[in-house]
């Protein structure tokens, strides 16, 4: 048997070298990438800011501490006391505010026979809501001066619902007229001598509620009488605001309370190195006779424009060029021509024209930018032999921000009218400044002109 031999055929395939154009080229476009991405994160990156018109509230606000003429009425006699006077109302001298019963019997109140009219109901909402708009995490005093609120409301509601046939032993009347009070809080004999930084923390302020003692001893304190019209605001003043306020005689203020604004008379008093603001009123205590502690905001004389960050703000030195030097370019008034004629060491001269850009006008001034000039260059006026030397009394530093409004930092001047530690007001409708809407570097140390922005 013959065996046929099976002829094998092996081709082989080409192989194709691993450097072609398309390696080149998905190298490079590697290489670009990861070369992108490390200036990317080496480089500093540009905050944008975008301005907008607005003002500066500064930090105004203020609890200011009222003082008054302040009268304590203390009990002649033991026993239960009875109160027929509403809080914060206006009685008569020999007014009967409360009377003390001394067998120490009180008359309850059937919860039942409790009710409120619609008044009622409205000051309870008004205290309720006032405490809301007003609350702060770091006020949490005033929650217990709320609850002393409502309980004294209630005692009123209660006293009205009450049978007045059952009352009268040992009747105590007003010593003068004036405004009942029955919360004391230690202020009552404080004077303005006396006033220190200490006192505006109400950290440790506490008020005794005089309606919820139920019953007294001779000696103790029944309620207390606010006698005069005349009061006191005081708040701690800085050395910034207590010179910015050194000439005022009176101020504006808005009590934020009720958003109620007064202007009244104002004077700057000063304790050792403490400092305050006294704000002297004699009408309107009604409104606020309750309160020990008012929250205040100074009005001051606000100014409107673009407001700009403090960081965004540099300055850079620039020749000041006397307009009659200065061709105007007729497309474009941001930018003049300038004849500047230099001298060369043998006393030859060379005449040259230089655009520059036009940073800032006034009182027929130019301002451009230092570096395309030098000391000792003159400038010419056109069509005249008139020179004018160049010299360090011709540079001038101006304020400005930079505009990244088309990718890169162009300085632009402002002119600052009203300013705090984080933000100041610059003046609108500027040709060479800002305007609303511009973006601008928030960061200017960050920043050089020309810069590309990414």
């Amino acid at each position: 048997m013959v065996k046929h031999k099976r002829k094998r055929k092996i081709t082989k395939y080409r192989r194709y070298p691993y450097f072609n154009i398309g390696t080149l080229l998905f190298g490079l476009v590697f290489i670009y990438m990861i070369i992108m991405m490390v200036m990317y994160a080496t480089e500093t990156h540009i905050t944008s800011y975008e301005v907008k018109k607005g003002t500066i509230s500064g930090n105004y606000r203020y609890d200011a501490l009222a003082l008054r003429e302040e009268t304590v009425v203390t009990a002649t006699q033991s026993g239960s006391v009875r109160y027929f006077e509403r809080e914060g109302a206006k009685t008569s001298a020999g007014s009967t505010v409360c009377a003390i019963d001394e067998s120490g019997s009180t008359i309850v109140q059937s919860i039942s026979d409790f009710s409120m009219t619609s008044d009622d109901e409205d000051r309870l909402r008004e205290l309720l809501s006032s405490f809301t708009i007003n609350f702060s995490p770091n006020n949490f005093q005033r929650t217990y001066d709320l609850k002393s609120s409502v309980e004294g409301l209630i005692s009123e509601v209660i006293e009205e619902n009450s049978d007045s046939s059952s009352t009268t032993r040992n009747a105590c009347y007003a010593p003068a007229s004036g405004f009942v009070l029955y919360k004391i809080d230690g202020f009552e004999d404080t004077e303005e001598s006396e006033l220190t930084s200490s006192m505006f923390s109400q950290s440790n302020y506490s008020v005794t509620n005089l309606r919820s003692q139920g019953t007294v001893s001779a000696g103790d304190t029944l309620f207390k009488l606010v006698t005069s019209e005349e009061w006191a605001l005081y708040f701690p003043l800085d050395a910034s605001l207590a010179t910015e306020l050194a000439d005022s005689s009176t101020i504006k203020f808005r009590f934020l309370k009720d958003n109620v604004t007064f202007t009244s008379s104002f004077s700057i008093i000063t304790n050792g190195d403490e400092t305050f603001g006294k704000i002297t009123l004699d009408n309107s205590l009604v409104r606020y006779v309750t309160d020990r502690y008012l929250e205040i905001e100074l009005v001051m004389n606000k100014k409107s424009g673009l407001k700009v960050p403090i960081s965004a703000i540099s300055s850079r030195s620039f020749y000041k060029i006397p307009e009659e030097y200065a061709i105007v370019n007729e497309d474009t008034e941001d930018e003049i021509t300038l004849i500047v004629e230099s001298f060369a060491e043998d006393g030859s001269s060379t005449v040259r024209y230089v655009t520059a850009t036009v940073y800032s006008y006034s009182d027929g001034y130019y301002w451009v930018d230092q570096e395309l000039l030098s000391e000792d260059d003159y400038l010419r006026i056109e069509g005249s032999s008139t020179r004018k030397r160049l010299s360090e009394n011709d540079i001038e530093t101006l304020y400005g921000v930079y505009n990244i409004n088309k990718g890169y930092a162009v300085f632009r001047e402002i002119t600052i009218i009203d300013q705090n530690e984080e933000y100041c007001i610059v003046e609108s409708n500027n040709t060479y400044g800002l305007a609303a809407y511009d973006y601008i570097a928030l960061d200017a140390p960050q920043v050089t002109d020309d810069q590309i922005v990414y």
